[in-house]
């Protein structure tokens, strides 16, 4: 019998029972204490993850001066996320996760001390190059997910990524609602408020740095590589990165010795990643400058941020779970759709309804979930073990990319045809990853 896919459902003849399923075996020591770390380190970095997204277009607006341009901070910081990737993906690849994610989260911490300088002495010069910086600490937050499938067992990988994933809520979640305390903080040491935020990322990011750095032992990838044994480049099915074969390059030595099953490629999981992030991030930049100008204050928008935030991650284990068991393309198809109703309540909530557009945005965040989860598992599945770490990195790369532009287009948009507008355009955006999904499914069968 064939193994499950990861792209789709195992199929057995109608009325044939099945074989009875085998208990999983429990997780290796090594594997736990690595989960263990990552957890620790993301509980603490998701207090950073938050700030640019609470009150960066708020920055913008205040020090800029233009509605229009309040979509600069979000586009910078994702642009720093993408440049972090690529280089903590590189770091990661030659010396391991250790090194690498510790150096994302050290040069996050700098970023946001940057940033706090920046709104201190007033220095929109300052701000922007520090903004891009400080996306560095969010590349690495999000990159820690694939050392917690390093060493996972391919039934597992899901799983064990979505792990990582969840433990960034509590710091992610207490962010945003945090805005007031943060800012009376920067007030009392002679610092504008809306720079509170960043001085918590700055102690988050700077504590998960020296966790990672002191107590991510063994380094899982290179655990990975050891275990399996291969020359130090990418496999061939890395290539589809690059537009080949979705089903991966049959004489891949590795897929031949791990026995995997071959599945969607590295492209179809980046894309249903990109076709999320980009009208996900859209929406959740200028959410708060749409409550702003209907006259909510800062308390409001970070509690409708902390329940978007808190369903960007509180899924995790249940989409880990559904990936696994049913396979990524279907929970990526779902993604799309609930992505794509949350636009369309978004765009047609009357923006003095708190509780609508608070529903829209949890929406949009259980939708961003669905796909991160499915999109990565079908990258995951696609690279050889202990390998592909440039890959991983190059595809968070494109996932910052997709970020920044949404972010960039969101100002205009609103400023052109207002905030229902933009969420119409997101909405269709969003419906996109459905039929990519069921595309590559029909593919797979």
């Amino acid at each position: 019998m064939s193994a499950t896919p990861v792209g789709g459902v195992a199929r057995r003849p109608p009325g044939r029972p099945g074989p009875p399923e085998a208990p999983e075996a429990p997780e290796a020591p090594e594997q736990r204490r690595i989960l263990a770390v990552l957890v620790a380190s993301q509980l603490v970095s998701g207090a950073g993850l938050t700030a640019g997204i609470v009150v960066g277009a708020l920055l913008a607006e205040q020090m800029l001066g233009s509605t229009g341009l309040a979509g600069i901070p979000t586009a910078l910081f994702t642009g720093g996320s993408m440049l972090g990737a690529l280089v903590v993906g590189r770091l990661c690849q030659r010396r391991g996760r250790r090194p690498g994610l510790g150096a994302g989260y050290a040069i996050g911490a700098l970023g946001s001390v940057g940033v706090v300088a920046a709104v201190a002495l007033d220095q929109v010069a300052l701000l922007l190059p520090s903004l891009l910086v400080y996306g560095a600490g969010t590349a690495t937050n999000l990159l820690a997910r694939y050392a917690g499938a390093d060493l996972a067992a391919p039934h597992r990988r899901a799983r064990a990524l979505s792990r990582v994933l969840l433990a960034a809520t509590l710091g992610a979640v207490a962010g945003p609602n945090l805005v007031p305390l943060t800012g009376d903080i920067a007030h009392a040491w002679g610092i504008p408020p809306l720079a509170g935020p960043f001085l918590l990322a700055a102690l988050g990011y700077t504590v998960a740095a020296v966790l990672l750095t002191a107590l991510l032992r063994p380094d899982p990838l290179h655990l990975a590589r050891a275990r399996l044994p291969l020359p130090e480049t990418d496999t061939p099915a890395d290539a589809d990165a690059g537009g080949g074969s979705d089903t991966g390059d049959k004489s891949d030595p590795v897929q031949k010795r791990a026995g995997r099953p071959r599945g969607p490629g590295v492209a179809t999981g980046l894309w249903i990643m990109l076709l999320g992030q980009l009208p996900k991030v859209a929406l959740m930049t200028m959410t708060p400058v749409h409550l702003a100008a209907n006259g909510h204050g800062t308390g409001t928008i970070g509690l409708v941020v902390s329940l978007h935030i808190a369903a960007m991650f509180l899924p995790s284990p249940l989409t880990g779970l559904l990936t696994d068991r049913l396979g990524a393309l279907p929970v990526a198809a779902a993604s799309g759709v609930l992505l794509c109703a949350a636009a369309l309540l978004a765009a047609t909530a009357p923006g003095d309804s708190v509780p609508l557009i608070a529903l829209a945005l949890t929406l949009a965040g259980i939708a961003w979930n669905l796909g991160l989860v499915s999109g990565t598992a079908v990258i995951t599945a696609a690279l050889s073990p202990g390998r592909g770490a440039n890959t991983q990195g190059l595809a968070d790369v494109g996932l910052a990319v997709a970020g920044s532009t949404g972010a960039l287009l969101s100002g205009p948009a609103v400023t052109a045809g207002g905030y229902a507008t933009l969420a119409l355009a997101c909405a269709l955006a969003a419906l996109l990853v459905t039929p990519l999904a069921l595309r590559a499914a029909r593919t797979r069968a």
